[in-house]
């Protein structure tokens, strides 16, 4: 607990002699009562207000918003698959994804198919964990890339949400939310 006394005595010493230097005006004639003026001769200071942190750009923003689905998808792993869920027990593949990124704080579209039009379009060397990844012709199939080639999603009626090598699926396009 931080000590208040020193401060406590500064004050009544300032209100003490104010009120001294009070009392003897009072009793002075006018003219030697008033102010006297004072010559200046340094530099005015000017406070300034102290500056705000900026903003975060609109990219690092949406970064954390990918790097947040990755994590939610990923608490997933194991979830059984199901046609036509979004969870959060079972899931499909864009069940998943839209789950994730909801959780983010962005919506998608609900199916793969609609998913596969938004964000902007990436090339399979560009990827970063959090872009969408889209399988097959026409598109049927999304899971969210995670890096090193992998990708979360929910594959198959026969296996739970995991986590599979990219090269296993006829790879069509992918999408940077």
């Amino acid at each position: 607990m931080p000590n208040h006394l020193p401060a406590l005595a500064v004050r009544a010493a300032v209100v003490t002699t104010a009120a001294a230097a009070a009392s003897v005006l009072a009793v002075l004639p006018a003219a030697e009562a008033a102010p006297l003026p004072v010559a200046y001769t340094g530099t005015p200071v000017v406070a300034t207000a102290p500056s705000l942190p900026q903003p975060a750009s609109a990219e690092a923003v949406a970064a954390g918003t990918r790097a947040a689905a990755v994590d939610f998808a990923m608490s997933k792993i194991g979830s059984p698959y199901r046609y036509g869920a979004s969870g959060p027990n079972a899931f499909d593949c864009s069940g998943l994804v839209s789950w994730a990124f909801k959780r983010a704080g962005k919506s998608l579209p609900r199916t793969s198919r609609a998913m596969s039009k938004v964000g902007t379009p990436v090339s399979r060397d560009q990827l970063q964990p959090g872009d969408l990844v889209f399988f097959y012709k026409p598109v049927s199939h999304v899971g969210i890339y995670i890096g090193n080639g992998k990708i979360l999603h929910a594959s198959t009626r026969k296996s739970p949400v995991k986590i599979s090598d990219m090269g296993r699926m006829k790879f069509n396009s992918a999408r940077r939310i």
